[in-house]
């Protein structure tokens, strides 16, 4: 399916907005997940408002569903609830205290739009295997789609889930792993490399696609191959960067959880603004 200039524009203008919520959410001297939740935005952005099937109500059966097995990047998914209705504005102000809805790591019984609690990394893609099954004995044709971080790809289960879905041929799971490359105290590649991730996915029984995890062009086009993708489950390796569009912490892994200074706070809201007005 080819996708209109329009359409590409609308939702890079619904990522710049959803980076905007994020840094409302993370102000000065607030420490926060921001490489990791703007890295996935653009997927984020993707999947919300164009790839997947989403409803006024966020436990309408119909819908499909999203689980972030990198918890701690769920920001990503508070900003698209504003935009989605599930969340008032104001919650965003509130994000981990007490009194608030959304908290740092997802929170199904508080926070709507929530599938699964998750922040124990390497769990997420066996709680999607188990979603994925239930709607295929309930002859649902609704999807489960599961973001891992690429740190995350050393926790063992992940492996064992990734098995298990291609031996039962859950062709209405996709997997998108966020390659950024850092994680939470230094590169991938220094703490514990895991290189040739087509090529170990394909070996699970995978269909896998890689993309520019920043082109909205390429994440659409490669959500409608998983979605045409028969007997097999679908991974896409999404190649982005850490901390994505903020300049100050692109790349770094002293972004990964951290508080902004009162001037990159400042610069951060200035970017959310020209990205809007380019969009």
């Amino acid at each position: 399916m080819a996708f209109s200039a329009k359409e590409i524009s609308e939702l890079k203008k619904r990522a710049a907005q959803l980076r905007g919520n994020l840094i409302d959410m993370i102000p000065p001297g607030k420490v926060g997940h921001l490489g990791g939740s703007s890295s996935i935005m653009d997927v984020v952005a993707a999947l919300y408002f164009k790839t997947m099937r989403v409803f006024d109500d966020p436990k309408d059966p119909r819908r499909d569903r999203l689980v972030f097995s990198k918890g701690h990047a769920v920001l990503a998914q508070y900003a698209a609830f504003v935009e989605l209705g599930y969340v008032e504005r104001e919650a965003l102000k509130h994000v981990k205290t007490l009194d608030g809805t959304l908290q740092g790591h997802p929170d199904m019984d508080h926070t709507p739009g929530i599938e699964a609690v998750t922040g124990s990394l390497g769990q997420g893609l066996s709680v999607c295997l188990g979603m994925a099954f239930g709607l295929r004995v309930d002859g649902s044709d609704s999807r489960v789609y599961c973001v891992l971080g690429d740190g995350e790809l050393a926790e063992g289960q992940i492996w064992e889930a990734a098995m298990a879905a291609a031996a039962y041929k859950m062709d209405n799971l996709c997997a998108i792993v966020d390659v950024n490359g850092v994680q939470a105290t230094d590169t991938v590649e220094k703490v514990l490399p895991n290189p040739n991730l087509k090529e170990k996915w394909a070996s699970f029984g995978w269909h896998v696609i890689e993309i520019d995890g920043h082109d909205m062009a390429q994440i659409l086009a490669a959500f409608e191959e998983a979605k045409a993708t028969k007997g097999q489950p679908t991974v896409v390796l999404a190649k982005t960067v850490k901390g994505k569009g903020f300049a100050f912490a692109e790349g770094k892994a002293a972004y990964h959880n951290a508080a902004m200074n009162a001037e990159e706070y400042a610069q951060a809201k200035e970017i959310v603004k020209k990205m809007l007005e380019e969009a």
